[in-house]
């Protein structure tokens, strides 16, 4: 079996390493127009950073998983075609703000039905609003070519910093195909590719329109579990009860569990907020306005989140944190990770720029991303160094949950800023009575302050 996949990004690029690791007799070629992108696969120093991913792409690759710019030699071999290419929200026209931009999608469709010359199984890897199949069919059987191409929704369920876990591990594989007797045998293809290294009770399989669904659902569930427990925590500081606390007692409910009820300055990735927002659109569309808006509430509050940290910043800091400098340690969305889209730290350092503060960013993996994220914000450095970036300063926000940041010399920080000297501690990740203790105003989501000043 030749296998193609049209993306090389966050998710394209692991999951063939995976499948290639897994099933040695496959051989697999990811494709991208982007040969920058293709050339850095080849080495490794990957375009991407995820822990883990380096030793699965060097056991498969050369072997049976190549990368190339070649895309149409690709998917004219292949029999299986993943497509796995970005689907922004849209910034332009009907639906801007909320649906999904499908020019990239449509492109890929016309492109795998111009070069092919043999029928072929494409699979949806991007996450697509939910029927998007059924428009990639229209245009793949167009005209009168001869091909047929049976489509399958196959959404990724990874999440970053623990996609190769996720992949050799996942709690289940969805796979939506029709329900004839071509779209059986597509789908039972796929499954037993999967199947190489997942149990088969953990490989589900549906109809088409609810595979593209449940990848939506699955993150709005997600997301609004972490923006409830947000909502919780601003109750907490008002009544002085402890998030954390909390928390702990309702994750202990069977019914709720534990995951995704930690307070912070809110969720960002590429995912949860553009998929939320699609799904706002879609029960629009439908006229499900009730649904809408409740979803919508998911967004806004994790938005509030953002914007209310930096209040508690400015309120804390005697109402002015003009010409001040704030220390923001950790850009990325989330640790162990580089990427920083819909960060809550691009959101947080913007408004603090507003206030004129002078703002130093550091992260151990992010600075990249961050300086095009801030790119024409005034007053915004980058450090590397967060030894560095703290000295002199008169506040630190710690925005990501980077695991070193839990091991910095708290006590040299605290020696070389100004003081009074604040922490606030947007991951409710540190040491609050331990770092109260050497001096530090200590701020943190949910669990109120703790000052020497009143």
């Amino acid at each position: 079996m030749k296998i193609c996949c049209i993306g090389a990004g966050y998710v394209g690029g692991p999951t063939m390493a995976m499948i290639a690791k897994q099933c040695p007799e496959v051989e697999v070629t990811v494709v991208d127009i982007n040969a920058e992108r293709i050339a850095a696969w080849q080495t490794d120093e990957l375009p991407i950073y995820e822990p883990g991913l380096l030793e699965v792409v060097r056991e498969a690759r050369g072997r049976n998983l190549f990368f190339s710019t070649e895309v149409d030699d690709a998917i004219r071999a292949a029999d299986v075609v993943f497509v796995s290419v970005n689907t922004p929200t849209k910034t332009f026209g009907e639906g801007a703000g909320r649906a999904s931009d499908l020019q990239y999608w449509e492109l890929c469709a016309r492109r795998i039905k111009e070069v092919s010359t043999s029928d072929k199984i494409i699979v949806e890897k991007s996450t697509l609003p939910v029927r998007t199949a059924d428009a990639m069919e229209r245009v793949l059987h167009a005209g009168d070519n001869p091909v047929h191409f049976e489509v399958l929704s196959n959404p990724e369920f990874l999440a970053e910093g623990t996609a190769i876990a996720d992949l050799e591990n996942p709690d289940r594989v969805l796979i939506g195909g029709h329900e004839t007797e071509a779209g059986q045998r597509a789908l039972q293809t796929l499954v037993d590719v999967y199947a190489h290294w997942i149990p088969r009770e953990r490989i589900l399989t549906s109809n088409v329109w609810s595979s593209e669904l449940s990848k939506l659902t699955a993150n709005a569930f997600l997301a609004q579990r972490v923006s409830s427990i947000n909502a919780i925590s601003q109750l907490c500081e008002a009544t002085e009860a402890d998030v954390a606390e909390v928390a702990n007692a309702i994750g202990t409910d069977s019914r709720i569990g534990p995951k995704f009820l930690k307070a912070s300055v809110g969720f960002g990735g590429s995912c949860f907020k553009k998929d939320i927002l699609n799904l706002v659109y879609l029960c629009e569309t439908y006229g499900l306005d009730e649904a809408a808006a409740y979803w919508q509430q998911v967004v806004e509050m994790n938005e509030f989140q953002q914007t209310r940290f930096v209040k508690t910043i400015l309120h804390s800091m005697f109402n002015t944190i003009a010409g001040k400098r704030i220390a923001v340690l950790g850009f990325a969305f989330k640790a162990d990770t580089g990427d920083t889209r819909e960060s809550p730290a691009i959101k947080v350092c913007r408004e603090l720029a507003l206030e004129r503060a002078e703002v130093v960013v550091s992260d151990p993996k992010a600075l990249g991303n961050a300086k095009q994220d801030l790119e024409g914000v005034e007053s915004v450095v980058f450090e590397a160094d967060p030894y560095a970036a703290v000295a002199g300063a008169h506040a630190v926000a710690v925005l990501t949950d980077w695991e070193a940041y839990k091991t910095l010399d708290f006590e040299r920080i605290y020696a070389a800023m100004e003081k009074p000297a604040f922490l606030f501690d947007g991951r409710n990740m540190l040491d609050h009575a331990a770092l109260h203790a050497m001096g530090f105003e200590v701020y943190s989501i949910g669990k109120g302050r703790l000052s020497h000043l009143d």
